[in-house]
């Protein structure tokens, strides 16, 4: 921004340490944060809340290009959260070439999802490039709430009609997970189906990121020449980056690579907070040399998997997801990762974001890259968010695991 100090971030750190006010659910912790596990978890508000500990002020080496930002983020992203400590971290990082600054906000999943976050960030930042005084996210207080009538609390009659709901909703995600299993439609995707692979080993702590932003409009004109949707060009566009580069390392299996993509299921004027995804699975057609027969065995998956969702209740969906998903958890075991057949290789999503230009204290974000979660048997995380006529992809993976993963990056641009 023209005019800027170059101590914006050490003004906006002393804005801080004088004292905001830290808004639900940024000042909340786990009740018993050394028991994980316990059925009767709760959120508190933490009362030894630091928020020097929370917002934290980084430097490159001016000046810092993109790839020491992504070395920073990268060694950033393998530290754990402090569950005796709200599970968020903010860092400033200053340094970064053409008079520009990053943020990089690392939150654990259980505040939110990707919905939620795209929600915070729009509500975070401003459409007016002229306001000054915007405060930082978990200064501004969450959106309003209609407050139901509880009256003396739920009825009998109220708590019957919720369980028949979610006794339907089981019967309803039984059936569907029924007919993938028995094979009832060639281009349904099976949780047995995926290949062993490479990228469902154990991994370790490091962290490799790597970004890319393609426009938006020129991978909808994609999506619409091949009969499929923006996230199907998304997936046809991760398959060809990770083809490539196991072909590179002599280690694609013969068969297709399977990719667990998360389908949000709020309605549109959802407000957002907490989690509420479902999932389907789909081939990634990685066995496919031909880019143009790969896209349309893709657009056959996803339909077929998105199909299977059609006329689900949400509790159904989210019931049907946790039933397709529930073999991989055997592969996040740490003993049996890169053991046993994977349920699917890769996770690969898409979040829509704001598609207008956004701006905090007159400074334009110039874009936003989604940085997600690898797990033991998951090594490599693809998500994408849309900004702003852009579609930025973050690619995270486990250093050891997937080596020179920035090649994704430059594969998926090329």
């Amino acid at each position: 921004l023209p005019g800027t100090p170059p101590d914006a971030l050490r003004v906006l750190m002393d804005e801080v340490r004088a004292g905001v006010t830290v808004q639900r659910p940024w000042n909340m912790r786990l009740r018993t944060p050394d028991f994980l596990w316990n059925p009767l978890q709760q959120w508190i508000e933490d009362p030894d809340f630091d928020i020097e500990y929370h917002v934290r002020r980084t430097a490159l080496p001016s000046p810092g290009d993109e790839r020491e930002l992504g070395t920073l983020v990268s060694r950033l992203h393998g530290h754990a959260v402090d569950f005796h400590r709200p599970p968020w971290e903010v860092h400033l990082i200053e340094g970064l070439e053409g008079r520009r600054y990053a943020l990089y906000v690392k939150v654990h999943h259980s505040l939110v999802d990707g919905f939620s976050a795209m929600k915070i960030l729009a509500n975070a930042l401003s459409t007016d490039p002229d306001e000054r005084d915007r405060p930082l996210f978990f200064s501004i207080p969450p959106p309003e709430r209609t407050r139901r009538d509880v009256g003396d609390g739920m009825h009998f009659p109220e708590m019957m009609a919720l369980v028949r709901e979610q006794y339907g909703a089981s019967k309803t995600a039984f059936r569907a997970l029924r007919e993938v299993l028995t094979g009832h439609h060639d281009a349904l995707v099976t949780p047995r189906q995926a290949p062993k692979c490479v990228l469902n080993a154990r991994i370790s702590r490091s962290r490799r990121f790597a970004t890319q932003a393609l426009e938006t409009a020129r991978m909808r004109a994609v999506a619409k020449a091949c009969g499929g949707t923006l996230n199907d060009v998304i997936l046809a566009l991760s398959a060809g980056s990770i083809r490539r580069y196991l072909l590179e390392q002599d280690a694609l299996p013969d068969e297709p690579l399977i990719a667990m993509v998360p389908v949000a299921v709020r309605a549109k004027d959802d407000e957002g907070g907490g989690n509420a995804v479902g999932a389907i699975l789909a081939s990634l057609a990685t066995d496919i040399d031909d880019a143009g027969e790969r896209v349309a065995e893709i657009v056959a998956s996803t339909r077929e998997a998105k199909h299977q969702l059609q006329g689900m209740s949400k509790a159904a969906i989210l019931q049907y997801s946790a039933m397709l998903l529930a073999p991989s958890l055997a592969q996040m075991i740490p003993t049996t990762a890169g053991h046993v057949k994977p349920t699917f290789n890769v996770v690969i999503s898409n979040v829509p974001g704001p598609e207008t230009p956004l701006y905090f204290r007159g400074a334009r974000l110039d874009a936003a890259y989604p940085m997600s979660i690898p797990v033991h048997g998951q090594a490599l995380n693809i998500t994408c968010n849309s900004y702003a006529g852009m579609m930025c992809f973050g690619f995270t993976g486990c250093r050891d695991t997937v080596p020179h993963l920035q090649r994704l990056a430059v594969y998926c641009g090329e």
